[in-house]
């Protein structure tokens, strides 16, 4: 099977390629600016405001599947119009589509626990345009799937693990709020449910995230002790006090995609576990 990976530069989308590879499909990744460190069978730039380089890029590839793992951030032409485009090119030639969503198109308030029947109520600009996108992508394909995900953690290199570090040498100002409660997904974990989801018959929405629900303070905790880390140097702060625009208390609730996957979605309590407490490796 031909997959193509769009933001296979970035975290997910890495580990996406090297499982893809590693399943023995031929898998074609795209970058926005320059390859990453993923070694698909081949890259190719991909601009997806650009609907021209888009169709042809699908002409060129014939990907069976297409999962979209790509973050402009706030940027609407790409991160609101970019997946609708690809999603209209995708259906118009039959491939099948997994989009990656993310839970800040909640708003984390007058609610805790958010299944998938939940409507959209983003309260930043990059929620937003994923909810906007979320809404495009399944009018134009209502066979493509939309998978929210939480905090992705992983092999050190996510943006909160590298905040962790950063905070406890410090080296960068801020402080990690005790107020914003999310529930995180190890990368590994999610890059394998979403392949998963690409293989099967599954439409419309779908969650992808851990059991385990933690403020952003509670996981820097949880990073830097499996580092080695001083955890006392980690600054806490609510976000309710602070400037910074956020959702507050945001559970996403996979139950129901839980019982449909092989793949086990852990707690970050389970994989952020220290060496010394991880479990130790089955007998050969």
């Amino acid at each position: 099977m031909t997959i193509l990976v769009v933001g296979g530069s970035g975290f997910l989308g890495s580990e996406l390629v090297r499982q893809a590879r590693a399943a023995g499909h031929t898998t074609v990744a795209t970058y926005a600016t320059k390859p990453g460190t993923a070694s698909p069978s081949a890259w190719c730039p991909l601009d997806l405001r650009d609907a021209g380089s888009l169709d042809a890029t699908l002409a060129e590839v014939n990907p069976r599947v297409v999962i979209n793992a790509s973050s402009g951030r706030a940027d609407w032409a790409v991160t609101a119009e970019g997946p609708l485009q690809l999603a209209t090119v995708a259906a118009k030639r039959g491939i099948r589509m997994v989009h990656v969503s993310t839970d800040a198109v909640f708003s984390g308030t007058g609610r805790i626990h958010y299944d998938e029947s939940c409507r959209p109520d983003p309260v930043t600009p990059y929620g937003a345009a994923k909810a906007a996108a979320e809404t495009g992508v399944l009018a134009v394909h209502p066979k493509a799937v939309v998978a929210r995900t939480s905090l992705i953690i992983g092999h050190g290199r996510s943006v909160h693990e590298r905040l962790v570090h950063r905070l406890a040498a410090g080296t960068v100002a801020g402080a990690l709020f005790t107020d914003d409660i999310r529930c995180p997904v190890h990368v590994s974990d999610l890059a394998a449910a979403l392949l998963e989801l690409a293989s099967s018959g599954a439409a419309g929405v779908h969650h992808l995230a851990g059991p385990h629900a933690l403020s952003r303070h509670e996981l820097g905790v949880l990073i830097a002790e499996r580092d080695g880390l001083d955890a006392s140097r980690l600054p806490a702060a609510l976000r309710a006090d602070s400037a910074v625009p956020g959702p507050l208390d945001v559970r996403l609730d996979s139950e129901v995609t839980q019982r449909r996957l092989r793949t086990t979605l852990r707690g970050a309590r389970q994989f952020l576990k220290p060496a010394d407490q991880a479990p130790s490796a089955a007998p050969v």
